[in-house]
Formats: structure tokens, sequence, C-alpha cells
């Protein structure tokens, strides 16, 4: 393929673009590939999570705001384009039993009607490749799972000149992936060299957590290395600062350790439509000539 060469990676909330194939679209952009994220939600009812913000009655009276301003500097900081889908978030519902999820939310929008946004935008950037969550969500919050739903319509819809004939001219994206952000096998491995060479680990919770759960893991299809972008994430994820505490357990782990011992971000290829041998280093493995 001599044409420039495209990525979408569809994410729920600003802030998720920065903790899942962040250094993967760094590395990309680096290489001239045009990368767009699609966010489908402004994060409106996220919670402040960084405690040096709780209680910040400004930040919490105009989050939408902030969430947006938050963004646009950790697309700066990507090189990244990025487009809104406009739609609201949902929120993480707690309690039991759960409350419902609050009328007019991404997660109560119908499903082939939103995935219409999608396709739009699909057809607008033309991508070669689109990375989102898998049918968990990457973990079960609504939005991600929504996600998931309209992005696994929107990918077949694209290329259909019957549907959505309003959303623009047709376009068929070659290659569909889940992007794993926390697979429990890095999580594992570096729990495991931590603990062997006297680091406290952040993993050990996470790990119970997980297996506690039942959930069964991932299959790794695809690992790109892009090590030398992991600074840039971090950066990116720092500015969305109502998400993420820089002194929290995320930052913990030595970047030359997480060089040395997982230096990959890691996919799930669900739909190709191109030839291509597994296991993969390239999520444009197949298109490239």
């Amino acid at each position: 393929m001599t044409e420039q060469l495209r990525l979408m990676a569809v994410h729920a909330h600003p802030d998720d673009e920065s903790s899942k194939g962040a250094a993967t679209m760094a590395m990309y952009v680096s290489q001239g590939v045009d990368v767009l994220v699609a966010t489908c939600t402004g994060g409106e009812r996220g919670s402040i999570l960084n405690p040096k913000l709780q209680g910040d009655k400004w930040v919490e009276e105009n989050i939408h705001e902030v969430r947006r301003k938050e963004m646009d500097a950790a697309r700066e900081i990507l090189g990244v384009q990025q487009a809104w889908l406009g739609y609201v978030d949902s929120g993480l519902p707690e309690g039991d039993p759960l409350p419902p999820l609050p009328e007019g939310c991404f997660a109560l929008e119908d499903v082939n009607e939103a995935a219409g946004a999608l396709v739009k935008l699909i057809r607008e950037f033309r991508p070669h490749v689109i990375t989102t969550y898998d049918e968990n969500g990457g973990y079960p919050h609504p939005d991600h799972i929504m996600t998931h739903k309209i992005t696994m319509v929107a990918f077949d819809a694209a290329g259909d000149p019957d549907a959505y004939p309003e959303a623009g001219e047709p376009w068929q994206p070659q290659k569909l992936y889940y992007n794993h952000g926390f697979p429990m096998a890095r999580m594992r491995t570096l729990h495991t060299y931590l603990t062997e060479h006297g680091h406290d680990s952040p993993y050990g919770e996470w790990i119970a957590g997980w297996e506690k759960s039942g959930r069964k893991e991932r299959e790794i299809t695809t690992r790109v290395t892009c090590d030398d972008f992991f600074e840039i994430r971090d950066k990116a994820l720092i500015a969305h600062a109502t998400q993420i505490d820089p002194d929290g357990p995320w930052f913990r782990v030595p970047l030359d350790i997480q060089r040395e011992i997982w230096p990959t971000e890691d996919y799930e290829l669900v739909r190709s439509h191109v030839d291509t041998d597994l296991p993969e280093s390239d999520l444009f493995a197949g298109l490239r000539k």
C-alpha cells in the first residue's frame, strides 16, 4: 500500500486514549502515520480521581470544560488528531443493586443510531486500522461496552453503500483490533520482577481482583514495541489532571524496568480484510508494501 496510512482509536472518555495504546499512537505518528482519536463522550460524569483536585468547586462545576482542555493538552503531547462524537457520559454506577443509568446517557442510546456518528467519522478520515475495546469494555464500564458495540457495527457498516447513506462515501477499514491496556500477563510479569528485586509492586491487588473475578485472559495476537514512547504516554496521561494522580501507583514502576520487562503495547486482531501472519508486531501488517 503506497497511500498514507491512517489509524483510528475509538475511546469512551477523554483520558482513555492516554492509558490504552498511547505509546503505540505516538510511535506511529513519529513514522508519519495519520492518527485520529474518536472520543465518544465528554467525560462529564467522571469522578475527580486526583486527590489534589478533589474538593475544588470550580473544577467540579466546570468538569466538562476542564476535561476538554485536558484532552487538548494530551492530544498535543501525543501528536494525534481528535474528534468528539458528542455523547453524554453515563457515569459508573455503584451500589447493590446498581442504580439505573441516567436518562440520555451514551450507554442508553440505540446502538445502530449511535454507530452512525462513528460511520460518518470513519468515512471522513478513511482509516486503514481501527482499535477499540473488547466486548467487556476492557473493564465493565457501561460507556466502554457501548463503545465496543458501536465500533463493531461501524466497522462493518462503513464500507456498505446501503448502510447510513447520509454519512458519506463508503470506506472499508481493513483491520480491527481490541486494545489490551492492562493484560494480566504483563501485570504478573512485572509483579514477579518487582517483588523478586526488592521493589514495591502496585499490581498485587489488581492481580488478586482479577483472579477472584474468574475472568479469562484475552489472546494477544499483536505486540507493538513502543517503549521509546512510554515517557510521552505518561506525559499525556498526566495531562488529564482530574483523572490521574502523578504520585499514584500508575507511575511507581520505573520506566527503565518497564522497557526491559515489557516493552510492548498489546492487541487482539478480531477483523481483517488482508492476509497477515500471527503473531504480529505491527498494526499495519499486511498493509505495507
